[in-house]
């Protein structure tokens, strides 16, 4: 006999403002122990020094988290120039000390060399695997092991101020960017090292700043939901987005339940609607708004479509 899965089978995604100091699992764990969900998952994580947007999926919402993880973000950074340290940022060890003496004309013109699409070789301290272990584990034994460089690309990079010894910046990224080696390498470009010293997510794709909740939210409204002796579900489930916000850019097609019932069993179908190529969202229906989501599939090559994640009926 199955075991039965403990917690609600609740879906969607909550967008949580992830607090400083907690590392992005203990972040995961708590959010779902308080809608006591089934399952839950984040779609990125971020460094327990970094604050900001970390979406957490919960229930069949963790099967398009992949989504997510391939979408741009943007993020506020301060950089502490005059200080290089083993990680990037302020939790390292000090590499190197040096005088500052960068004028705003010289963080200007390296800043140019960042913006637009470049080659990045990943920290030694980001959670990329090599031979099936993030780079970290490595890093904190002091193993060094080979890093390709890859393509990136800088959308948007605006200087927010420049004092002293102290530069923030906006900046909006593609995937699997990380802004520790760009704050590291603009340092060794400025001859004087550099470190984070703040960062923060402020967007993943286009997820509205305004939906996220933090921490100390949740556990008000549990508090709220115990004192006015309602069920948490009723203060905490309108905080979550739809599913299909982690689909976003996806177009979407359209079936009748009869092809919903075959992509169930893991058989394409045709759609009238569909694509010649590439990913798509699937709802039972004529519209989204009004349509059923129940997944993502993609167009085989015979122009059918084939499921990839598909919602279980509940």
């Amino acid at each position: 006999m199955a075991k039965k899965r403990k917690g609600r089978a609740i879906n969607g995604v909550l967008l949580l403002d992830k607090p400083y100091e907690m590392s992005s699992n203990n972040a995961l764990q708590r959010v779902k122990h308080i809608y006591f969900a089934q399952k839950a998952g984040h779609t990125g994580a971020l460094d327990p020094l970094a604050t900001g947007m970390l979406p957490i999926c919960l229930g069949e919402g963790t099967k398009f988290s992949q989504f997510l993880l391939d979408t741009d973000k943007t993020y506020v950074v301060t950089a502490k120039l005059g200080i290089r340290t083993t990680t990037s940022d302020a939790d390292g060890d000090i590499v190197s000390e040096k005088e500052v003496k960068v004028s705003a004309e010289q963080l200007n013109t390296a800043l140019d060399s960042f913006r637009g699409t470049t080659q990045q070789i990943p920290s030694m301290y980001s959670a990329l695997k090599y031979q099936g272990q993030p780079l970290y584990k490595y890093a904190r034994e002091g193993i060094e092991v080979p890093r390709e460089s890859r393509d990136i690309t800088v959308f948007n990079l605006e200087l927010l101020r420049f004092e002293g010894d102290e530069v923030d910046l906006s900046i909006h990224v593609s995937k699997g960017t990380y802004i520790r080696t760009i704050v590291d390498d603009l340092g060794e470009l400025l001859g004087c090292g550099a470190h984070v010293a703040h960062l923060r997510r402020t967007a993943v794709g286009n997820y509205p700043k305004n939906r996220m909740v933090t921490m100390e939210e949740l556990e008000a409204l549990l508090e709220k939901a115990e004192a006015d002796e309602v069920s948490p579900s009723t203060l905490l489930d309108p905080l979550l987005l739809p599913m299909t916000t982690a689909c976003d850019g996806i177009p979407p097609v359209f079936v009748d339940d009869m092809s919903a019932h075959y992509l169930r069993h893991g058989n394409p179908v045709q759609a009238s609607n569909a694509p010649e190529d590439g990913m798509v969202q699937v709802f039972i229906g004529d519209n989204i708004n009004e349509g059923e989501f129940i997944g993502v599939g993609f167009i085989d090559d015979e122009g059918r479509v084939a499921p990839k994640r598909i919602v279980v009926a509940q």
